[in-house]
């Protein structure tokens, strides 16, 4: 059975197990019971050394270690069965990425700390702050001040990355302060239901427990991923997130400490190879407009129910989820063009992008439903899969407002709700029958599977998040 799992340890209080086995690398314990972003290649110094291949890979990792850190972090959590506050530790890996202390890592290493340390590759430790993150790509930028310029790592260029690259992961597995594993990149742009934006680097080198945030670096010295998931009982399938994808989003993380996405209005879903013949395309690409919400940016446009969307901003749209990283990239307020194919011929329609809100989603043919600051879907053959779950089983967390209830009460991306207030949910129509149930203010328990554990919270309805 194959489990895509975050890389971490976690000890629940009320029993030991991988609580973070889930998709994404993150560790844990519970107490009780157990100015330049990355121009130039890094040094011990913090200065720029001109080769651009190291003559082996442990000069490579000579000059990349002092880059690299550890994060601890902490967390005082309510027990939702009894009550009682407890401490939830967890460690994972980052890399710094300026010389004044900015750091990449995953979001879900972070997120919810009530304190981050880091650990520099000397020993020194700083206190970090989180300066933004992103949940829909798994991203976050901390930031530490120390006394000196800081060495930091070069950020390359992972969309020139080839596959059958040589590629070397450094980080904190398990613990284990900058170990060093090699592989090469086994594919590129792999779908693993984690989030909207999948399009993973798959990598053999090892990747464990504890190497969340950490560093995938090419053979010239430069990061190409961040790594970030493993399949359970598998060997040598990692999945990295492209740079590419962090230095898009990498400035408004910095400003505003939040991402700022585009948004159309409509949703859609792949054409198959009936649909192609019926439509007379000459091919399956791009996607079939199902909807167009009234009064959004399509809308507008002029888009309608039945266009296949093959281009957008002069990019070729191949796929349903490649038109939503291609919106998503767009500023918003822009004016781009999009072409579409309609009773057989194409046009082109101007269009002014929208903003994407928070729980939105350029929604495909699966469905999805946002409720407490979260956004939840089917389950569907491939999401299943991964998760090594039977396919009607539960729903699928796709998306956390920052502060949300679901945020407060420590839910996150790709946790899996199988029961509601005792009822067994198989879908969306289970679900959301649940949510409705019952009255105002009343408190919602639901069994979340992560990884490979179950566990309660609880949800109270009505209830407004913090601003």
């Amino acid at each position: 059975m194959s489990t895509t799992r975050k890389t971490g340890r976690f000890y629940r209080h009320f029993g030991m197990g991988l609580l973070f086995a889930g998709l994404f690398l993150c560790a844990g314990v519970l107490s009780g019971l157990a100015p330049g972003w990355g121009p130039t290649p890094a040094l011990a110094s913090g200065k720029a050394d001109v080769a651009v291949t190291p003559a082996s890979i442990p000069d490579l990792v000579e000059r990349l270690s002092p880059t690299v850190v550890n994060i601890s972090t902490n967390r005082v959590i309510k027990n939702p069965l009894t009550g009682r506050d407890f401490s939830q530790k967890g460690l994972g890996s980052g890399f710094i990425i300026s010389e004044d202390g900015y750091i990449f890592t995953n979001n879900h290493v972070v997120i919810n700390a009530d304190k981050i340390k880091v650990k520099l590759a000397n020993g020194k430790e700083y206190d970090a702050e989180i300066k933004g993150r992103d949940a829909n790509t798994d991203l976050a930028l901390i930031k530490i001040t120390a006394p000196a310029k800081l060495p930091y790592a070069r950020l390359g260029d992972s969309d020139r990355s080839r596959i059958g690259e040589g590629v070397v992961a450094i980080g904190n597995p398990l613990g284990l302060d900058h170990t060093v594993t090699a592989g090469i990149i086994s594919a590129k742009g792999r779908v693993i239901g984690a989030g909207p934006y999948d399009n993973f680097i798959q990598t053999d080198a090892s990747i464990n427990p504890g190497n969340s945030g950490g560093p995938l670096c090419n053979l010239a010295g430069e990061v190409v991923g961040i790594n970030t998931a493993i399949v359970a009982q598998a060997q040598g399938i990692g999945f990295a997130i492209p740079i590419n994808m962090a230095k898009e989003i990498l400035e408004d993380l910095k400003t505003s400490g939040k991402i700022t996405r585009g948004w159309l209005g409509v949703t859609s879903q792949n054409i198959t190879d009936d649909m192609r013949q019926s439509l007379k395309l000459k091919d399956r690409q791009g996607t079939l407009v199902g909807d167009v919400f009234a009064g959004d940016a399509a809308d507008k446009a002029g888009i309608k129910t039945g266009d296949v969307i093959l281009e957008i901003a002069g990019k070729t749209v191949k796929d349903d989820r490649e038109m939503a990283k291609i919106v998503a990239t767009l500023h918003v307020g822009s004016k781009v063009n999009i072409k579409v194919f309609r009773n057989g011929k194409e046009i082109i329609l101007p269009i002014v992008i929208a903003e994407r809100k928070d729980g939105q989603e350029q929604a495909s043919g699966s469905g999805a439903t946002e409720e407490f600051g979260m956004t939840a879907q089917e389950v569907t053959p491939e999401i299943a899969k991964y998760f090594g779950l039977p396919e009607k089983t539960g729903v699928i967390i796709t998306d956390i407002k920052a502060g949300g209830l679901a945020d407060e009460a420590g839910l996150t991306l790709r946790d899996i709700i199988l029961k509601v207030n005792n009822i067994e949910i198989s879908g969306l129509k289970e679900y959301e029958a649940a949510l409705t149930a019952g009255n105002k203010g009343d408190a919602l328990l639901m069994l979340i599977r992560r990884g490979k554990t179950n566990f309660f919270v609880t949800l109270k309805k009505g209830k407004e998040a913090k601003k």
